[in-house]
Order: C-alpha cells, then structure tokens, then sequence
C-alpha cells in the first residue's frame, strides 16, 4: 500500500523543505525554542568535576556519535562542583553536536550536562521524537555545508533553519509512525549484518583449511590431484598435521625482497597532486589495495626512493598503525607505485605462492605472531626481521597453481555475497533517510494509520528494496 499524501500544500519558502501541507506552521527553529549553547568547566581535565557517583552524566561527542536516538549512558559523571559549570539536561531533552560529529542528534534517557560541543532547545514543547527526526534526515543542513567535520553549525545558524511544524499530537503520530518503521528496518539490517559476519567466518575457515590441509578432497581430485594426501607433523601444536610434500620455511627464503618504503620527507620531497601512485596504510583493506585515498609523488621522489618500487603481485603488508597486519596483493592496474614505511612489501622468487602466502598471513595463527611481535610503543610496529622470520609452508610448484586459483575462485564467491548483502543494506539505509525525510516533511500522511500496519508496510518496502 502507497503511503498517502495529504490533501493540500502550500510553499514554505525553504527551498530544502520544498511546499508542506496547509495546515503546517513554517517558522525558523529559534521561533519554537531559543537555542542554547552548553558550558564546561575549566581546565575539563581537573578531577575536582567528576564523581563516579555524581547525579549527572558527562556527555562527550563520543558518547552522542555511539548512540543511537537516545542516550542512556555515559563514561563520566560529573561532581555538583562540574555541573554548577555546565549545562545540565533533564531526561527527555535534545541535544545537538556541533562538533566533532557535527549535526548528529540524541534525546537525553537520563540526566546530564553538555558541553559547549552541543545546542539545545530548552523550550521545545514539541515532541522531541519529531526534531530528532528532522536533524536526522539531514536535509535541514542542506545549504549550510556538508554533513560530518565540514559542516559548521552553531546556534544561529541552527535557530534559523526554517521547518515546517504539525500540531503535538501530529508530531507524536509522525513519531510513532518513524518509531515503527525504522526499528524494523533496523532489524532487517541487523540480520543482514549477522549473515554477512558468518559468511566473513566462513571465508576465514576456508582460507585456514586450505592453507594448512590443501584442498577438499572432492576439489582435489577435480584438478588431478591426490584427495587424500600422506600427512605430517607441521611442527606447530596448534596446527597438527598438514600434508607431507609440503615444505616448511619461513618468508625469508621464499622472497627475493623483503623490505618497506619511507617516507618523501626523508629525502626533502613532498607528495603531489598526481604522478606516481604512493601507496600507504589506509589504502590496504580487506584483504585489496585501494586506489582511494589517493597520494601521489613526482617521479623524481619515486627515482630517490627507488629502493620501494613496488612490483605486480607485491605481497603488502601493513607494519605500523592501527591496521598492522592487514596485507594484499598489489594488482598491474595500482602501478607504477612506491609506499611508505607503514608497509613492507614481500616479492616472492614465485609469484604463484603469492595468493596462498597472503591466505596464510591472514590467518589467526599468523596475525597472533604479529601483534605479539610488534613493538607497543605509540603505535605498533613490526620490524623487518620479525616479518621475514614467519614461517610458511609452500606446496610443490603444480599445487601452488591449483591451491591459488581454488583460494581465489571460492573466496571471490563469498566476497559477491557479501557485497551483494551489503548493496541491500544501502539500499535500506537510503529508503530509511527517505522515509524520515518524507515524514518529517509532510511529503507522506501517516495519520490515519494504525502502527502495525504502518510498520508491516515500512517491511514490505524494505524487503522489495533488498
């Protein structure tokens, strides 16, 4: 069922609200209730404002960024000395980020004081559902910035978004009507979620067994070989056994290269707009390098730092940061690239190897060695040598060949399930925002509808979307 308009509209003068239904008062947001920055006190770092006991919750960007449409806890309360500094809440107010996280909302579940990172609304007689949900759409920002750390929003700026307002008990039918729909949307996200992190557990147990007990024995037969290979002691408690024309060695002795780049500053260069591709930490991810974000140095940088050329079917791995361990094979279509000292590259005398040698590297046994070899300092960072040092196991030149294109065919299977999960999750997030929008904007009349039925229709849409 088509969710209805209403009978008549006029134009609100606001380009982003476009026209609403007649009846709707249009004002700027300051002419429904003032608003008002918060307070914190000084220095915020002085233990004298907190008490683990205090009445009242601390609320940081954090806690708001974390929460969903309402706050329930905090990891700070404040002393009585703190909150005579700021700017206390009582349960059922709205609060707005205006930094950090800009434009995100949340209604206060439980008593609390913000800082001067948020604006409320201390005379709001409305629901505060309703504004909730009209920030959360975002579309009020349209024409003040873009969404997240670019937007700037203080509290003229947010007074004078101008909106279009029902009555109370519409508000709270609009409420009710978005309370519905979303929660099960969410739920179907959720699920989707759930069955993309069992399909990622799937992969990683694929990718452990072939790695440490080569093919399924029906695969193995497919591509000539023995099903039912001789084992041997992998001299690897947790591992046990693993197939004995397999030999045992570390990367070291695989590898013609095992090395990592630098940085252009080293050599007084900095990177550029474009030129050669220069290849860095965040651009490893999920098992691929990513052309995004991009950095670039100019060829004569990339002649300097020679020495971290990197090569088609490079095994990269990630050696410093939060994303240490995180490894990829760098594909034709990423060269001519060069990379920093927050990644080692591993070039393999047989670039055959290069497919197994990354499953393996991801798995629990190995990312084990690296987070207990990486030096814990302000960031972990793994040495050279600890990396050579890995141990491995390479098949006979023939099964390396049929072992990687196994790992590459049933991998690249689970990977176009997930993604395809995570396109439908997308899509419902859109048709979420959209449904908020055409709520909060009068495009869609929800009055009239029970709140089962809307939620069963609120279903319906997503699953077609799905």
């Amino acid at each position: 069922m088509k969710l209805p308009r209403y009978p008549s509209y006029k134009p609100s003068g606001a380009k982003w609200l476009g026209d609403v239904p007649e009846h709707w008062r249009v004002k700027a947001i300051k002419w429904e209730s003032p608003v008002l920055r918060g307070a914190s006190p000084r220095p915020i770092d002085n233990d004298i404002y907190f008490d683990d006991e205090g009445e009242h919750a601390w609320v940081r960007i954090a806690d708001v960024t974390s929460a969903g449409m309402y706050l329930h806890e905090t990891t700070q309360r404040l002393s009585e000395l703190g909150r005579s500094l700021s700017v206390p809440l009582q349960p059922g107010a709205l609060l707005l980020s205006i930094a950090g996280s800009v434009g995100k909302a949340c209604i206060a579940a439980i008593k609390c004081c913000i800082h001067d990172g948020f604006v409320h609304f201390p005379f709001w007689n409305g629901d505060a559902r309703f504004l909730y949900y009209l920030f959360a759409s975002g579309e009020p920002y349209k024409g003040l910035g873009k969404l997240g750390t670019q937007l700037n929003l203080n509290t003229d700026t947010v007074g004078s978004i101008v909106a279009g307002f029902p009555t109370l008990q519409e508000q709270r039918a609009i409420a009710d009507f978005l309370d519905a729909q979303t929660s099960k949307l969410d739920t179907l996200v959720v699920k989707k979620r759930e069955l993309i992190e069992k399909l990622k557990e799937k992969r990683a147990a694929l990718i452990s067994r072939t790695v440490t007990r080569g093919l399924p024995p029906e695969a193995a037969r497919a591509a000539g070989l023995n099903p039912h290979p001789k084992l041997k002691p992998s001299g690897i408690e947790w591992l046990g056994d693993v197939p004995a024309q397999w030999r045992r060695t570390r990367i070291k002795f695989e590898a013609v290269v095992v090395s990592k780049g630098t940085t252009p500053f080293t050599v007084s260069k900095e990177l550029v707009n474009e030129g050669i591709r220069f290849l860095k930490a965040e651009n490893i991810y999920d098992g691929k390098v990513l052309s995004n974000p991009e950095f670039y140095i100019d060829s004569e940088t990339d002649q300097l730092l020679a020495r971290s050329r990197l090569k088609q079917d490079d095994v990269l791995i990630v050696i410093a940061g939060a994303t240490t361990g995180k490894a990829a094979i760098l594909p034709r279509s990423l060269l001519p690239a060069n990379t920093n000292q927050a990644v080692c590259f591993i070039r393999l005398s047989n670039t055959n190897y290069a497919s197994i040698l990354l499953a393996w590297i991801s798995t629990k046994f190995i990312q084990d060695i690296i987070w207990n070899s990486a030096v814990q300092a302000a960031q972990p960072n793994l040495a050279m040598e600890d990396v050579k040092a890995f141990p491995c196991f390479v098949p006979p030149s023939q099964e390396q060949r049929v072992v990687a294109a196994y790992l590459d065919r049933e991998t690249a299977k689970i990977d176009r399930m997930v993604a395809k999960i995570e396109a439908a999750i997308e899509k419902l997030q859109e048709y979420r925002t959209a449904l908020i929008t055409a709520a909060v904007t009068g495009k869609i009349d929800v009055r009239t509808q029970p709140i089962e039925n809307r939620s069963s229709e609120a279903l319906s849409a997503a699953n077609h979307l799905a």
